[in-house]
């Protein structure tokens, strides 16, 4: 993990969906478990992957797995139940066989900036070995959408 490390990332596409705070996130401190903002990220990534086709099953359907390598989240501020929070998932391209995303959590009722992130994630082949260089359906993907290195 990289302490303190800003989102310098240019975005190519970027998604926004909202999240209802539930209960069952809220930690005794009435306020949304730490934990939680991770699986927000990863509803982020759900949203922007039906949005712009850039699923996981689409990439797992083509042969490839895309484990988590890095992730990173800096808290700003608290949400609490009942609140809703608008996820921002960026894609941010690179030149290299990874996906990296940031993502800015906001509090809806507000604008509050309650979390920012970053994630990387690489190809692995279905022999589970690291791709080093990216997948043509990867490529194909960016052509589409006229992301360019």
């Amino acid at each position: 993990m990289n302490r303190g490390r800003k989102m310098t990332g240019t975005a190519a596409l970027v998604d926004r969906t909202t999240i209802q705070v539930r209960f069952s996130e809220v930690d005794s401190m009435r306020i949304v478990w730490h934990g939680e903002y991770i699986r927000y990220f990863e509803d982020g990534r759900e949203s922007f992957g039906n949005r712009y086709g850039l699923s996981y099953m689409m990439l797992y359907d083509a042969g490839f797995m895309v484990p988590m390598v890095e992730l990173h989240c800096e808290y700003k501020a608290p949400l609490k139940v009942d609140d809703r929070a608008v996820v921002e998932t960026r894609f941010i391209n690179t030149g290299s066989a990874k996906i990296v995303f940031e993502y800015s959590i906001y509090r809806e009722s507000d604008n509050v900036l309650v979390a920012t992130g970053r994630s990387v994630q690489v190809f692995l082949d279905g022999n589970n070995e690291l791709v080093l260089s990216c997948p043509d359906i990867f490529l194909e993907w960016k052509k589409r959408w006229k992301i360019t290195e």
